[in-house]
């Protein structure tokens, strides 16, 4: 037997153990009592850090190649509403690599933990979620357009098509860049936080609403409607994620979502506008209470018909 074999906890990643929600795949008893804080605060330094470093390097290729905005006082970096967009798309997806890190190195489990129970993304079930999740958000959208119309949260503000060779373009950046970004903010968000909390409490709410709470503060201050929608649909992914065990119905709802904003914004000429979901009328909240906990229990009852692990095997 090698020395030290048997004694203390052993060397590398520790699962917590079977029949563990998701919430509490952080309890691997690694990390001590107050261990969750040491890796709550430094993986926020680190995302942070990344943002100001992808910040930094954005505003330093502008000036060298000489694309920057004409107003020094400007909130984009590159003129081209495209460049601008994907820089912007990239600070946000570094949040993968850094909370994977984190429940690897600081929290000492698998870094698959943060995708579900089974310690990875269930690919088979997050393209079903897909499935579900596209054609409602295609629903949702013509809803609000529907009601919307011919009122002043309907007219277009852009500067309109852009031509066919620049709109391609743009749907293959925001192909490429929007789900990494996306997912991104529900590994943050949905997953490693909650995780982190989790580690403290036994109850997942708490960390919900507080991750929820968080989530509709980073997209700004807009509308107080933009506010409550953000709000709203978090808690509600927050519990489809413990329900199902993992990320994926939540990460392609929010892909579906943000790839139609994103493209239609592009086909209209109003990539470059800086409102985001915080600024939504009240129109887009009203039907978010109806379509989040629709498009839920059916991801929900969809999981229980498919066996999906709700816990850890």
């Amino acid at each position: 037997m090698p020395p030290g074999y048997g004694y203390g906890p052993p060397p590398g990643p520790v699962r917590a153990e079977s029949g563990t929600s998701y919430d509490a795949q952080g309890r691997n008893g690694r990390g001590g009592r107050f261990g969750w804080l040491g890796e709550l605060s430094l993986v926020v330094v680190l995302v942070v850090v990344g943002v100001v470093v992808v910040t930094l390097v954005g505003a330093v290729l502008a000036e060298v190649l000489g694309v920057g905005p004409e107003e020094a006082d400007s909130e984009v970096f590159f003129e081209n509403p495209v460049a601008d967009m994907a820089f912007q798309l990239i600070g946000i997806a570094i949040g993968i690599p850094i909370v994977l890190w984190g429940a690897r190195y600081l929290g000492k489990r698998p870094a698959g933990t943060v995708s579900s129970v089974v310690g990875r993304l269930r690919w088979r079930w997050l393209g079903l979620c897909a499935a579900v999740s596209v054609p409602l958000i295609i629903l949702q959208f013509g809803a609000l357009f529907a009601w919307t119309w011919g009122s002043e949260a309907a007219e277009p503000s852009g500067d309109g098509f852009p031509g066919w060779a620049s709109f391609l373009l743009t749907l293959a950046v925001l192909g490429a860049l929007v789900p990494l970004q996306a997912a991104a903010e529900e590994y943050v968000f949905r997953g490693w936080l909650v995780q982190v909390i989790g580690r403290a409490v036994r109850s997942p709410w708490p960390a919900v609403v507080l991750a929820s709470l968080l989530f509709a503060l980073a997209h700004g201050f807009g509308q107080l409607s933009g506010f409550i929608l953000l709000f709203y649909s978090a808690m509600w992914w927050g519990w489809l994620v413990i329900r199902t065990g993992g990320l994926e119905a939540v990460i392609t709802l929010h892909v579906a979502n943000n790839l139609l904003a994103l493209g239609l914004a592009a086909g209209f000429g109003e990539l470059a506008s800086t409102q985001t979901a915080a600024d939504a009328p009240w129109q887009a909240m009203v039907l978010e209470f109806v379509f989040a906990p629709l498009y839920c229990l059916i991801i929900a009852r969809l999981a229980d018909r498919r066996g999906i692990e709700r816990v850890s095997p």
